[in-house]
């Protein structure tokens, strides 16, 4: 709802709860749930794409597995009805990237070995979910000629990632703690903390503050300046970024103080 407000885009609405919520699901396997070569091998199977090796699976990976593949094929097939072109290859390809982000994380932190703070982040973009998420808008929106296509899927935009720079660092300003979570996914300021030896968590989530500047900085940028994608992805982009804050500006009690006032005017 945020990042489409046009009520012509209802469709794209409903569409893009389904791979929300895979993000999401994913990302609780590889933090809460998996062992190391369970992951491993999950990861291994959405590369794959192939529904034959998922008997290797566990059965909750199973379950996720088949939900991801019928999703995915079905959104593809939608857009190749819709607008002739079938996406499905760069669909596939931005999964195994955001699983192999997400192992990445799993191996540093079952190591008990953190990266350096831009090592993580720059994995910690892909790992936003928010490159599936644009993607996926990108092919609902019937966009799909060969040059869009490969600035997309090729060549990183800088569109794409100041929204998921965002994203991440503004996350990790919160803490397993505020989500309620059991596991353990590292954070920015964790990084940069044991990197710069003797920095405070204030002086870390300054710097933080700093970056997430810096990306919004970026990110007006890529809006204002000529680019190959639509007025409608654009603004998908910053109202994505736009909602971070809401999402994720925990108070000391682990609450969203902003967002339950807004939630208040509708009930």
């Amino acid at each position: 709802m945020a990042m489409l407000t046009d009520p012509s885009l209802s469709y794209q609405r409903i569409e893009l709860t389904k791979p929300i919520s895979l993000i999401y699901m994913i990302d609780d396997i590889f933090d809460l749930c998996g062992t190391l070569d369970e992951l491993t091998l999950f990861t291994e199977v959405v590369k794959r794409w192939d529904f034959s090796a998922i008997e290797q699976l566990p059965n909750y990976m199973k379950k996720c597995f088949k939900a991801l593949y019928d999703t995915t094929n079905e959104i593809s097939y939608n857009v190749y009805k819709a607008y002739g072109w079938n996406p499905i290859d760069s669909l596939r390809e931005t999964w195994a990237s955001l699983c192999n982000a997400f192992l990445v994380e799993a191996k540093w932190f079952a190591s008990g070995k953190l990266p350096k703070a831009e090592e993580y982040l720059k994995n910690g973009i892909v790992s936003s979910g928010v490159y599936v998420l644009l993607v996926h808008l990108f092919f609902l929106l019937g966009h799909g000629r060969d040059k869009e296509i490969e600035c997309l899927v090729k060549d990183n935009p800088g569109l794409i990632t100041s929204v998921a720079t965002i994203l991440r660092l503004w996350d990790d300003l919160g803490s397993a703690k505020d989500e309620n979570q059991d596991g353990y996914d590292g954070s920015y300021v964790e990084c940069y903390m044991k990197e710069h030896q003797g920095s405070s968590v204030e002086t870390a989530q300054e710097h933080v503050i700093k970056k997430i500047s810096d990306s919004w900085k970026s990110l007006n940028k890529e809006c204002l300046s000529p680019n190959p994608f639509s007025a409608t992805i654009r603004k998908a982009s910053l109202n994505v970024a736009r909602m971070v804050p809401l999402m994720y500006n925990y108070d000391d009690n682990h609450q969203l103080p902003d967002l339950e006032e807004l939630a208040s005017y509708f009930l």
